[in-house]
């Protein structure tokens, strides 16, 4: 921008699908960046406390001094930010808004339930792994019809629901339980191949037995919560 050198940096943590998403758009806009990794767990650096005073997790997006956070903000910013390259917000009003609620959707009865479901046990567990299975059942009409949530490409919703795509199968087998039917679901079924098979995300994917192992971590920690 304007000829100079940009700095954008991304605070993560390798397996935080929140931070994938922000790299997934900065990849899909072509911006290269360099990648902080935090420990979030043995000790947060001074960068992310001072970066995200307030809740000093990740994802943070540094760009020229400037500090974003939470990561479907940080994918508006992207996409306004740099607007030459591609759109990853539809452009229509509406398609806007309706991106936008399907992805809080996604956050709120997706992916905190379904995580919830794996770190719970008995009924809990069940009635978990249920209400997520309900809300799949939502976005599968969405979808109907198309390759991705952004049509012809990937974009602000596909980033939102991609953990689902490599990350659930995780969890279900960490938590052992089962939510995701490609026969009651098709088109999700054919969207998460297609997502994970799409040249700019799979090289970006963490080690699947990497993630088994850390969840297993945090399930054992985390499940007297839940319980």
């Amino acid at each position: 921008m304007g000829g100079r050198e940009e700095e954008v940096k991304i605070l993560g943590f390798w397996a935080s699908p929140f931070v994938h998403r922000v790299q997934w758009a900065l990849n899909l806009k072509g911006t290269h960046y360099e990648y902080a990794e935090e420990d979030l767990w043995g000790g947060k650096s001074a960068l992310l406390s001072s970066s995200n005073p307030v809740h000093k997790q990740v994802p943070v997006l540094i760009h020229n001094a400037k500090l974003v956070v939470d990561s479907l903000l940080i994918l508006e910013y992207i996409d306004q930010t740099w607007v030459h390259r591609d759109q990853i917000l539809p452009t229509d009003p509406y398609e806007r808004a309706m991106a936008r609620f399907w992805a809080k959707f996604v956050d709120e009865k997706l992916m905190g339930p379904a995580f919830r479901a794996m770190c719970s046990s008995g009924e809990k567990k069940v009635m978990g792994a249920n209400s997520v299975t309900e809300s799949l059942d939502f976005l599968e009409g969405v979808l109907k019809g198309k390759k991705f949530f952004g049509v012809e490409n990937v974009g602000y919703l596909d980033f939102a629901l991609g953990w689902l795509a490599y990350m659930l199968e995780v969890w279900e087998e960490v938590g052992s339980m089962k939510i995701m039917d490609a026969n009651k679901f098709p088109c999700l079924a054919n969207w998460m191949k297609s997502f994970v098979d799409h040249p700019m995300i799979k090289d970006s994917l963490p080690p699947r037995d990497k993630m088994v192992v850390y969840f297993e971590e945090r399930r054992k920690i985390l499940a007297s919560l839940f319980n």
